[in-house]
């Protein structure tokens, strides 16, 4: 969750670092530190709250120092505050550690240094690992120290191999002036590779100003990066031939332009991320008429999708909610019994193990730490299992190369390009189109669905990027006006049916993650089943009604609503004259599929959370409490 960057080369270390801590931000901003090397001595400096207060305090300090070490805290062990905050030393103050991730035996390793007379100044389980490193340093073997690449490394390389848990670290020594050792262990840690200069960060939006050559290291890996260049080992200490690879990123694509938050910056690029889906997923030549091959292009071989009988789905917070989108895709359109579970949950209490089975992992990050264990684990206990019961995985992901695109032989990249917001928007809007892709390839595979009922739905797909754009440009000032209402507003309903009953709930985590709201989503029919006890004047409630199936059940359940004085918002097309007699406040969409409209739908929720986090003047892109990547469980 945290983030870690490192630098060693031949400009001033200081801006590198805070340039690239403003990068990763987003992955925590309870606390943030820097420590650099100048003239024999580690000057470690510290901050609590937000990076500015770090960059305020190094205002007074010059330093000319060609290495150091930055981090950025979302807090696990220990308070946010300054004391626990990252770069932690050794009791000589000579070795600095940053670390992402739990050091989970590190009380049995803090009670042995207790022992042996350390003081601890911090909560943290990292503070445990540069105490460790000095105690290795001072017990180091001659015989060691010969197959070593330096005494430094080997102290460190000695200590990993006691830690237990899912870690990346960044270690420098003021008495090796020349190193820095980068570590990684079930979280992400990428090298960059520059002109006479090497970076180290937990993500590359970090480096990407100053590199496109990259290196993400594996599990089990060391880096050593010195003046001259890069040297990866794995635990063992035996050296790995690794070639970095070239970034299809660009610097202006971590930054605002021109938008007062990223948020609403990424909120506005989803037509281009749909149009990017379809020209990646849909072959352009496919139609009824001529229905050779599946209309899909996933690049994704067969083989896993043969006799399939059931899907299981797992998957964290907004990818939990593309994911009830996709059971709906693929159970409707593709016929297949599919299940949707809380990676957090499934990885203690999995479903009984059944035949033919497909698992798909959803995380924007690829990182999720939940996530990867809930695969992990379905992969561990189908391992020697018959054929039928053998693990299928399959991955969605907007990073690729993240620990996702490691465990799983399948991606679907999802093609949002970077998200900084740590409220996903863009990143939603792709995984629904991989989710329609999926299901459309599976419809047609199956046999479940008509060549000319997968063409009315892939033209339908291929109009929606412009009803993005009508919808952006119509409801930008409107819901910029509804959100004055609201802003006093402590509790908020949102209420959707069928395929849109998981964009209620999306609309209501919009609402709770960046303007601290009070908001829940229900399944339409079920508000009268308990929650209507709730409503009130002073409950808004916040309808999804689209024609279609369950059109007529979701304005009756509105009128129940309103019965009971709550101020009711309806999500619903444009020109529909009963809606505009039933709601208060209406924030139209165009008339779609009712099996399309969730890409729809959830537009102007995203948009009136915005609004209204914005007017009670809160930190719209990094809400307190949250990170964008998950790491830790």
């Amino acid at each position: 969750m945290c983030g870690i960057v490192g630098y060693i080369g031949t400009q001033a270390a200081t801006e590198i670092l805070l340039a690239g801590l403003e990068k990763l931000e987003y992955r925590g901003y309870d606390s943030a530190g820097i420590a650099t090397i100048w003239e024999g001595e580690v000057n470690c400096i510290r901050a609590k709250g937000k990076l500015h207060n770090l960059r305020s305090k190094l205002e007074l300090v010059e330093s000319p120092s060609q290495i150091g070490i930055g981090h950025t805290r979302w807090a696990t062990h220990g308070k946010p505050e300054e004391r626990n905050a990252h770069p932690h030393m050794d009791a000589t103050l000579r070795i600095a550690v940053v670390q992402n991730g739990i050091i989970e035996n590190y009380r049995e390793l803090r009670e042995e240094l207790k022992a042996k007379g350390y003081v601890f100044r911090s909560d943290t389980d990292t503070e445990v690992i540069p105490h460790l490193i000095a105690e290795s340093l001072k017990n180091l073997p001659s015989p060691t120290l010969a197959t070593s690449p330096s005494p430094f490394f080997e102290a460190v390389r000695q200590v990993v191999g006691k830690l237990q848990g899912a870690f990346a670290i960044a270690v420098l020594s003021a008495d090796f002036p020349d190193e820095l050792i980068a570590i990684r262990q079930q979280a992400p840690l990428v090298i960059g590779f520059g002109q006479g200069e090497f970076f180290c960060a937990s993500d590359t939006p970090a480096i990407v100003s100053y590199t496109r050559a990259v290196l993400p290291l594996d599990n089990g890996e060391m880096a050593r990066l010195t003046p001259l260049g890069v040297e990866v080992y794995d635990f063992a200490g035996i050296r790995l031939k690794k070639q970095p690879r070239l970034l299809n990123l660009s610097p202006t694509m971590v930054e605002k332009q021109g938008f007062k938050h990223f948020m609403l910056k990424e909120i506005y690029e989803q037509p281009g991320v749909v149009r990017a889906s379809l020209d990646a997923y849909f072959k352009a030549d496919w139609t009824a008429a001529n229905a050779e091959g599946s209309p899909v292009n996933l690049n994704i071989d067969g083989e896993i999708f043969s006799d399939l009988e059931q899907i299981q789905i797992v998957a964290c917070g907004t990818s939990w909610h593309a994911a009830l989108v996709g059971k709906y895709l693929l159970e409707q359109l593709a016929g297949i019994p599919t299940q949707v579970q809380y990676a957090s949950e499934f990885r203690y209490a999995p479903s009984p193990i059944t035949a033919n089975t497909l698992t798909i992992g959803v995380t924007q990050s690829g990182e999720t730490a939940d996530t990867l264990a809930a695969l992990a684990m379905e992969k561990e206990r189908r391992q020697g299992k018959e054929a039928k019961y053998q693990v299928r995985l399959l991955g969605i992901t907007n990073r690729p190369e993240s620990s996702l695109g490691h465990m799983v032989p399948r991606i679907i990249n999802t093609l949002a390009g970077i998200e900084i917001g740590v409220a996903a928007t863009k990143t939603f809007i792709a995984q629904l189109m991989a989710f329609y892709a999926l299901a459309v390839d599976l419809a047609y595979r199956q046999k479940t669905v008509t060549p000319e009922k997968l063409e009315y739905i892939i033209n339908g797909l291929r109009q929606i990027p412009k009803e993005i754009e009508a919808t952006l440009e119509s409801q930008e000032k409107l819901t910029e006006l509804l959100a004055h209402d609201f802003a006093e507003t402590t509790d908020f309903i949102f209420l959707g049916r069928g395929i849109n009953f998981p964009i209620a709930l999306e609309g209501a985590l919009k609402l709770k993650e960046i303007s601290y709201i009070h908001a829940e989503g229900y399944p339409a029919g079920e508000m009268k089943h308990g929650p209507i006890a709730l409503l009130d004047a002073k409950v808004p409630v916040v309808a999804i009604a689209v024609p279609g199936s369950v059109y007529e059940k979701v304005i009756s359940n509105s009128q129940e609503a309103k019965a009971r004085d709550s101020r009711l918002i309806g999500v619903t097309p444009i020109e529909d004259g009963e809606a505009a007699e039933i709601f208060n406040d209406l924030l139209p969409i165009a008339n779609v599929d009712e099996l399309l409209s969730p890409i729809l739908t959830v537009i102007p929720l995203q948009l009136l959370a915005y609004h209204i986090a914005a007017r009670r003047g809160l930190d719209v892109d990094q809400p307190r409490n949250l990170a964008k990547s998950v790491t830790v469980e």
